[in-house]
């Protein structure tokens, strides 16, 4: 099976990258070559594609699957219908779940679940993409698959202030100092590993009956962000100082926060991942968080580079507790 990734070096990218070589696919990836991932076994076409030239290039060949991991604005799905129309048997689209329904109307969220942010602008071109999508599924037959990855790590940390890709609030867990936590921390939240999630990604490239569906892809495994946070900092050996600010406050503080919390991470969601097992029979994810979290900061550690500590984050979270506390 011959399968192109736009992009496929990312933090969720990147497993789903090794499986799909492990299994035999015969995979290129296509990007601009400006992060450092080996990932022995596939092919490189180096490229920009937004660029007529290497427009040019793809529509050389013909695929079994295209995977964009790097579209996000109508724009973007309009130039690959434009490019791989009757040039791919199965186009994959990588949306996001922070497009249901925000305030969720019921806790528990499925594929059919109302598509619906009004704060995030992020998860609103995400809807508009699939709508766009789904037009060319419905008038033309375009054959796409649309995936909705929740928060999924791996060389990420998964925290909302001073994480992802900063070190910093791991450093403030070491040093003792402290943490802000959204809410009162008890709001329920799902944190997927790239790898659980690579395999039920990998069974739906090539899935005959996936064409004109959606799914979303995540563990079971249900954690509180008081929970997310204790086991962070139990990866280094230390017990969290958490401060719960609400995330009210918070986006008062400064309003970049809007998207991320009011947009997402304030909100309960428990996913149901009845449709991605159905298709795809052996998916099941095996690494909890308590574990996945190590491996993380293992390789966070593996190289000090990575351990990026910002002073303006510090400066950032210092002057969000300040004013919180009334000092």
């Amino acid at each position: 099976m011959k399968v192109l990734f736009i992009g496929g070096t990312g933090n969720i990218s990147t497993s789903v990258s090794k499986l799909c070589v492990k299994r035999g696919i015969d995979l290129y990836l296509l990007n601009r070559g400006t992060r450092k991932v080996e990932i022995p076994g596939v092919k490189t076409i180096t490229g920009d594609i937004t660029s007529s030239e290497t427009a040019n290039v793809l529509q050389s060949h013909n695929w079994d699957c295209v995977v964009n991991w790097i579209a996000f604005t109508p724009d973007d799905v309009e130039r690959d219908i434009n490019l791989f129309r009757n040039k791919t048997k199965q186009y994959i689209f990588i949306s996001s779940a922070s497009i249901y329904q925000k305030p969720p109307t019921h806790p528990v969220i499925t594929e059919s679940t109302p598509l619906y942010n009004p704060v995030w602008d992020y998860s609103q071109n995400k809807i508009a993409c699939e709508e766009r999508l789904n037009k060319a599924y419905r008038e033309e037959n375009f054959p796409v698959t649309i995936v909705r990855p929740s928060l999924t790590y791996d060389t990420v940390i998964p925290l909302t202030i001073g994480g992802w890709m900063e070190y910093t609030a791991v450093d403030r867990m070491k040093k003792g100092e402290k943490v802000i936590v959204q809410g009162d921390g008890t709001s329920l939240w799902i944190v997927t590993h790239a790898e659980d999630f690579a395999k039920g990604f990998v069974g739906l490239i090539g899935h005959q009956q996936a064409t004109g569906h959606a799914f979303h892809i995540t563990t079971d495994e249900v954690l509180t962000w008081n929970q997310i946070y204790e086991a962070v900092a139990n990866a280094v050996g230390v017990k969290p100082n958490i401060v719960h600010i609400a995330s009210d406050f918070l986006c008062s503080y400064d309003d970049s926060f809007l998207g991320s919390l009011l947009g997402d991470k304030s909100f309960s969601v428990i996913f149901d991942n009845t449709k991605i097992k159905t298709f795809v029979p052996d998916f099941c994810c095996i690494i909890s968080f308590s574990e996945g979290i190590k491996r993380t900061l293992d390789w966070f550690h593996a190289d000090p580079k990575r351990m990026v500590i910002k002073k303006e984050t510090n400066e950032r979270i210092d002057d969000i507790i300040k004013k919180y506390e009334g000092g």
